[in-house]
């Protein structure tokens, strides 16, 4: 079992979303998040005053899947988070080994409960 967590542009959640469950991973959690890397903020203007931002919203995805799930999830997320500019910014993919999952309702553990 892995956990695979998904940093993304807030813009590709929708689709990322649709790409994911035409790949049969239904179950995911979704937390709004701020972050940086490379792009270490930006400038804007507000009433004429120029100040930057050096946190950028960002959303976090965070999917556990049976191993045979976790290059199909990856794809998904690969093929539909990317925005196709080039530009830094398109976000982040970690996998991590999961150790155990319970299911609170049931008490079933490990791939039954994933």
């Amino acid at each position: 079992m892995k956990l695979i967590v998904a940093i993304i542009q807030p813009h590709k959640l929708e689709e990322v979303k649709a790409e994911l469950t035409k790949t049969e991973i239904y179950r995911l959690t979704v937390s709004d998040v701020q972050g940086y890397g490379q792009q270490k903020g930006k400038t804007e203007v507000f009433r004429g005053h120029e100040y930057t931002v050096n946190l950028l919203r960002k959303v976090r995805l965070e999917i556990a899947v049976n191993d045979e799930f976790v290059k199909p999830t990856v794809d998904a997320i690969l093929k539909s988070a990317k925005n196709g500019d080039g530009a830094v910014g398109d976000g982040k993919i970690m996998i991590m080994p999961l150790e155990e999952v319970i299911r609170i309702r049931t008490g079933e553990r490990g791939k039954a409960a994933v």
